[in-house]
């Protein structure tokens, strides 16, 4: 373990002594290369096993899962115990969560699992702490809340999105818009939409060979970097929706308050005083992109008590009848849908026709 360490650090003092240049772009983006798969070594342990730790399993339940990451002691138990009702030990002092401790709310007919994870700190990707296997959760999330300290300003906020990063987790981002295809022979053919800053055909070549490609068309959309690039070839990547809470806000001025306001993804709260949680629920609504699903019997009033939730993903028709129930698409001959995301209100659809949010739905079967 430690060799693979001492490796990664020794490649993270390389790439902070080199200067960034056109001369020294490859150089870079081969240590980057390299340092990637060594953070995969320690992210996928030897023997399969490893990564998921006692107390660390929380059988997945509801409709979406949220993560809580913050350092200790920011207040992430006293907002999970008042959002969810759920007891998580709190105390003054710092780690005292050690184990996920699950808890559920119901926001919009939606079922929402919370989980606490243990406070990640400083170098939890490089196995300190028990950060590898909080990660492991994490990745299983549909959201991540990051919870800062309004008064230890956004330095945190850094050290956790490179804890994550360094985890394969790509926050508030969306997949490269660029793709890499393997093939037999003909060596590297590198297609750019846009002058690229970054990526040469030589920086490519590097970065590929480092992987053993040396075959393959590489098409990008954008002006990328090599980090881009790496992301695709290793594709493990997770792409998620991040909300950064700042917490204790009833600590800091109005003056303070409105700059905080200006982040981008951010929500300030009060936990203690249980301000501004309507804001927090709202967006994190928006953020996790779920769908209601009303049903309606025939001959009878929608069912508007409890939807059924669908996320962005996987919103067809098919998906809703799955969702409900699994042997309905033997028996099904098409469905009436009202609402926005039909012509006319009711209009008959097959099952591969695409819901909106709110959609009313009687199944017609054979």
């Amino acid at each position: 373990m430690s060799t693979i360490l001492e490796k990664i650090a020794a490649i993270e003092a390389e790439m902070a002594r080199t200067q960034r240049n056109k001369a020294t772009m490859g150089h870079l983006g081969l240590l980057k290369a390299r340092l990637a798969k060594l953070r995969r070594e320690l992210i996928t342990p030897k023997g399969g096993g490893g990564a998921t730790g006692e107390g660390f399993d929380v059988a997945k339940t509801g409709d979406a899962r949220i993560g809580f990451v913050g350092f200790p002691s920011v207040g992430k138990s006293t907002l999970l115990t008042t959002l969810a009702g759920v007891y998580s030990e709190v105390a003054a002092y710092e780690f005292t969560t050690l184990t996920t401790v699950p808890g559920v709310i119901k926001y919009k007919g939606a079922k929402i699992q919370l989980l606490d994870l243990p406070g990640i700190i400083e170098g939890a990707k490089d196995g300190k702490g028990r950060g590898r296997q909080v990660i492991a959760v994490a990745r299983t999330c549909s959201l991540i809340y990051i919870i800062l300290d309004v008064l230890k300003p956004l330095q945190h906020k850094r050290l956790i999105e490179k804890e994550l990063e360094g985890f394969g987790l790509r926050l508030n981002k969306e997949p490269p818009a660029l793709t890499v295809r393997k093939k037999d022979k003909g060596g590297i053919n590198l297609q750019c939409l846009v002058q690229q800053s970054e990526l040469d055909i030589d920086t490519v070549k590097t970065i590929l060979s480092e992987y053993r490609i040396h075959n393959a068309d590489v098409f990008i959309k954008y002006d990328a970097t090599s980090d881009d690039l790496i992301d695709v070839i290793e594709g493990n990547r997770i792409y998620m929706p991040c909300i950064y809470i700042l917490n204790k806000i009833d600590q800091i001025s109005i003056e303070e308050l409105e700059i905080i306001y200006k982040i981008p993804h951010c929500v300030p709260i009060s936990a203690h005083h249980k301000w501004n949680f309507d804001d927090l629920l709202y967006k994190t609504w928006e953020y996790l992109k779920l769908i209601r699903i009303y049903t309606k019997p025939k001959g009878q009033l929608p069912d508007y008590e409890s939807p059924v939730i669908l996320s962005q993903d996987k919103k067809s028709v098919e998906d809703f009848c799955n969702k409900l129930h699994r042997t309905i698409m033997k028996e099904f001959k098409y469905a009436l849908v009202w609402g926005s995301s039909v012509k006319h209100n009711p209009q008959k659809v097959g099952k591969d026709h695409v819901l909106n949010d709110e959609d009313v739905v009687q199944v017609v079967k054979k």
